[in-house]
């Protein structure tokens, strides 16, 4: 009988589960799309309650498949969305609030108030700022909020339970009660000594929130307890609770130092697998943060990671709103047909996080003239992409103090022939990209889960199910690459400039007008 594993993948806007076979395969995939609210600026919730039902919907149809399939299930895995966190009452099980999701900003003004004292302190230790959310933050404002008094009622009388994705699930779908966390989701939620394995209880202690509430600390692989028996019948084990980046990481077989993870989605998320000890420069740029990529038998492997936050939305901008193209196939292969130029792309709908965190940069297409061709555009909207990239990966590899070798590709704009050699020729890497990358978190979390019970001797092993990935060699001169980062970087340079410009004069124009006001 073939072994497989049952995985879980709970993300933002949808939860899928399925199960990954011995061989590599993935089968058996359900999905179900979860619904995101987003009631004002700044505030992004979810309901736990559809997240936990679209879990056992999934799970139990991927079950069911796996079954029909002849399958032995050795465990269940957990890869989850990070940095959303849950406040529950531990006796009726329901949630006493929104969930607050990742995206949210609300508390972004008080955080912002606490940077100049503690972000010293924090980059070298939990490999992040105060940063623009904090889950510990939310919850002591909800313990305060005369809108949800269940939730003093519930600390008070000692029934309040609070966690992250990870901590939700495994306290419904887990034989073992205790509220615990798993090192990926603990460091994305901002307060997580990364090399101590523990919590930096002086911060959270700063944010308000009380000790007794913290989930328990545990490795992303290890025993999670056993699926309740109504849920499908069989106690299988639960041996992974993942965030779900970091199951990508491993899903897309960047397991080794030196190598890189590149995800396009809505953005572009680069991973620099740093290896067994903590990244030598955390905190050099602003936009790039070091994290536990994942943490099993008592080890932790790391990681530095950028993101660009709209490479895949400017896609769609392009064609939904603008419709400048019918389909992201068809910039692609319009760019395939384009050529270097001067026009210009810059991918910044909600602004840049290289060489700066400036939310005040909008996105360009420019440098046009009257021979500029669709094509060209084309080309320059993939190029614009592939250089924040390219800037995302220098990040981490200064932070890192670490060259890397080799970068994996997923994600639905991976597909494009010419963005991911625009990417190998001006990182002058060479990029990899594997069939079903958009499989990777599932895959991810069950290697883990496989290697821990024996499916697979170690990660080499189950990354050898991957098969044999297109390699895509830089084409272009070091001299070349270097004039065109050059060219591109100080475009981004003089856009940060003008948005500071216009910053600068607003504030001037306010104070002349409250002068006046006065008079």
């Amino acid at each position: 009988m073939r072994r497989a594993v049952l995985a879980i993948d709970e993300g933002t806007t949808g939860t899928r589960a399925a199960w990954v076979a011995e061989t590599g395969e993935v089968g058996g995939l359900h999905y179900q799309r979860l619904s995101v609210a987003s009631p004002r600026a700044g505030v992004v919730e979810q309901s736990a309650t559809e997240i936990l039902d679209s879990t056992l919907s999934v799970l139990r149809a991927a079950y069911e498949s796996a079954v029909a399939n002849g399958l032995e299930i050795t465990s269940v895995s957990i890869a989850a969305q990070r940095a959303t966190a849950t406040l529950w009452d531990a006796v009726t099980g329901q949630p006493l609030a929104p969930s607050m999701v990742w995206q949210d900003s609300r508390h972004s003004e008080e955080l912002a108030s606490l940077a100049g004292v503690w972000d010293q302190k924090l980059w070298p230790s939990i490999g992040r700022p105060t940063g623009v959310r904090s889950v510990y933050l939310w919850a002591k404002h909800q313990l305060e909020d005369p809108d949800h008094p269940k939730v003093r009622q519930a600390f008070s009388a000692g029934r309040l339970v609070f966690g992250t994705v990870d901590t939700w699930l495994l306290w419904n779908l887990s034989s073992e009660t205790t509220p615990m966390v798993g090192a990926t989701n603990a460091t994305s939620s901002g307060s997580y000594l990364l090399g101590e394995h523990a919590y930096r209880y002086d911060y959270i202690d700063e944010l308000g929130f009380p000790r007794e509430l913290l989930p328990q600390l545990r490795d992303d692989v290890g025993e999670f307890g056993t699926l309740r028996p109504e849920i499908l019948g069989p106690e299988l084990p639960i041996h992974v609770a993942i965030g779900d980046q970091h199951a990508g990481i491993v899903g897309l077989g960047a397991v080794n130092a030196g190598q890189a993870m590149c995800v396009h989605g809505t953005g572009s998320f680069v991973d620099l697998n740093v290896g067994d000890v903590v990244p030598e420069n955390t905190g050099r740029h602003e936009g790039a943060l070091s994290l536990v990529a994942w943490r099993a038998a008592e080890r932790s492997m790391y990681s530095v990671e950028t993101f660009t936050a709209t490479t895949g939305s400017v896609v769609d901008w392009l064609i939904n709103t603008l419709r400048l193209f019918d389909s992201a196939e068809q910039l692609s292969d319009l760019a395939g047909m384009g050529r270097h130029s001067r026009v210009v792309s810059i991918p910044a709908l909600t602004g840049v996080r290289m060489p700066q965190v400036h939310t005040g940069v909008g996105a360009l297409i420019g440098g046009l003239s009257t021979a500029t061709t669709r094509e060209d555009v084309a080309y320059s909207v993939l190029a614009g992409i592939a250089h924040s990239v390219t800037w995302c990966l220098e990040a981490n590899e200064e932070v890192a103090g670490l060259m890397a070798d080799q970068v994996i590709v997923g994600g639905g704009l991976s597909r494009s022939d010419p963005l991911i050699q625009l990417q190998a020729d001006l990182t002058g890497v060479p990029f990899l990209r594997y069939q079903d990358t958009d499989k990777a978190s599932l895959r991810g979390a069950a290697f883990l889960a496989g290697v821990h019970t024996g499916v697979w001797a170690d990660l080499a092993e189950a990354k050898s199910t991957l098969g044999t990935p297109d390699v895509f060699e830089p084409r272009i001169s070091d001299a070349e690459r270097e004039d065109r980062r050059g060219d591109w970087r100080v475009r981004v340079e003089a856009e940060i400039e003008l948005a500071d410009a216009r910053k600068s004069d607003k504030s001037q124009y306010s104070s002349l007008d409250r002068r006046e006001s006065a008079v």
